[in-house]
């Protein structure tokens, strides 16, 4: 699938998804679904990404780069309510002492957002699960200076070498929690007295309480 031309184009191709279960669009799309994602917890973005031609890969740039849109995928209840908080980007460890919000790959990847909502019950087969209706979100200004605040806050300790001392409590809307496929898979990072250490990769994740306001507001969920 190219990429779209035009936010429009973008919806258009969004709207036609909305209804399908992830087996109608693994037929479509010609892939073998898993019974389950604990070996391939990036497959349903992967599949709208394939749908929708979104075209960044793993860049740090949004993926549909032409549009400036993020794609992110949600997966909620029968209640509408998200089942997992969201991942955004990984996090640099290192060198990171004179990053700023503004130019930072969370504030990039949020600024405009494709949200899918998925009705994915745990209960429920992963090929019966069942897309939802996507919509296009920027962050107002209060929500905005809620995930820079939490953001500077993060990388602050960060910086300091407190990368250790970090809990998915921290943050009102935005965590940072470990993200590999394994305890063996280190990378470098500050300790408390500068030193080069090693630890797990970190990535950004909003907390399930902001995408659920989120959706609170594009569709009177409560």
């Amino acid at each position: 699938m190219s990429a779209p031309a035009s936010i429009a184009e973008l919806l258009n191709r969004s709207q036609r998804l909305a209804g399908l279960t992830l087996g109608e669009l693994a037929a479509e799309l010609q892939i073998q679904l898993p019974a389950n994602l604990l070996r391939d917890k990036g497959l349903i973005g992967q599949m709208l990404e394939q749908a929708l031609g979104a075209s960044s890969g793993s860049k740090a740039e949004p993926d549909f780069p032409q549009l400036g849109i993020e794609l992110k995928s949600l997966p909620i209840d029968a209640k509408g309510k998200p089942l997992e908080s969201t991942y955004v980007c990984t996090a640099p460890l290192t060198d990171v002492a004179m990053q700023q919000w503004h130019n930072s790959w969370v504030c990039r990847k949020l600024s405009h957002v494709l949200w899918v909502p998925i009705w994915a019950e745990r209960s429920l087969p992963l090929c019966d699960r069942v897309i939802g209706s996507a919509f296009l979100w920027q962050p107002d200004a209060e929500q905005a200076l809620l995930l820079q605040q939490d953001w500077e806050e993060l990388m602050e300790l960060i910086v300091l070498g407190g990368i250790h001392q970090i809990r998915g409590a921290h943050g009102k809307v935005l965590q940072l929690r470990p993200k590999a496929a394994n305890s063996k898979a280190l990378t470098q990072a500050v300790g408390r007295n500068g030193e080069p250490i090693q630890t797990l990769p970190r990535g950004f994740y909003l907390k399930a309480a902001f995408t659920a306001a989120i959706l609170q507001h594009q569709f009177g969920v409560r």
